[in-house]
């Protein structure tokens, strides 16, 4: 994929998550089942280094599992950010830890200087892989997590399986809308509407399973668990649990 594309594609996110991070928050208020079993391996103790923590949920629901270890989580939009340190205000008690939320933009090379020192027990990265755009921004995200995992620890994370519900099928835009043509795109990615407080554009790439084991595979990974959960029919995500190797 040219620059050129991976710039505008990225643009076009970061515009999306600037003026609906309110109405996107709205849809996630509650932990997505999948997040939920992920949840449960969690040790309390841990730390855990959340990428992509959009309005600071997994904060939440760790606190309320009896999560006493350290969180990182890190999110490029300010909007979010404000969202999910105003929400850990409401739960963050005296002598317990406190969450760490930090503006970190995920597409850039140093995004890993602006965290505190690793390793990190557990990595998350649920509904993140499938927005950032070409194969090689994926893969050099996934090497940065593989340095920054401790040995004994594990990633945890999620892709959108939109293609499994026709009600997002419908979703679906030509890449023409934004001036592109599918040539200068990857397989599997897609340009997609959003319709709640607004009309907005994301672009979304979706995984195969294989791919993301491949992706596991050449990142120093093994892919101790895989499985399917959210939406209505319970497989609108695809989550895996990745070991380093």
């Amino acid at each position: 994929m040219q620059p050129e594309v991976i710039k505008e594609l990225l643009r076009l996110n970061r515009e999306f998550y600037r003026q609906f991070a309110l109405p996107f928050s709205e849809t996630r208020h509650m932990l997505q089942p999948g997040v939920q079993r992920v949840l449960a391996r969690i040790p309390l103790l841990a730390r855990v280094l959340d990428l992509g923590c959009g309005n600071g949920r997994l904060w939440l629901g760790l606190v309320q599992a009896g999560f006493r270890g350290d969180y990182v989580g890190l999110e490029w939009s300010d909007e979010l950010l404000a969202l999910a340190q105003q929400s850990a205000e409401g739960v963050t008690t005296p002598g317990k830890p406190k969450p760490l939320f930090l503006r970190a933009d995920l597409a850039d090379a140093a995004w890993s200087a602006t965290i505190p020192s690793p390793p990190y027990d557990v990595i998350a990265a649920f509904a993140v892989l499938h927005h950032l755009p070409g194969q090689a921004l994926r893969m050099t995200l996934c090497q940065t997590m593989r340095q920054l995992i401790a040995s004994e620890g594990f990633i945890a994370l999620s892709a959108w399986q939109f293609m499994r519900s026709p009600r997002w099928q419908a979703r679906i835009l030509p890449w023409e809308t934004i001036g592109l043509s599918e040539e200068q795109l990857e397989a599997g990615d897609f340009l997609l509407d959003w319709r709640r407080g607004g009309f907005g554009l994301r672009y979304v790439h979706l995984f195969e399973e294989d791919e993301l084991c491949a992706i596991a595979t050449q990142s120093r990974f093994r892919v101790l668990e895989t499985f399917y959960a959210d939406g209505r029919e319970g497989n609108l995500s695809i989550y895996q649990i990745w070991q380093p190797v």
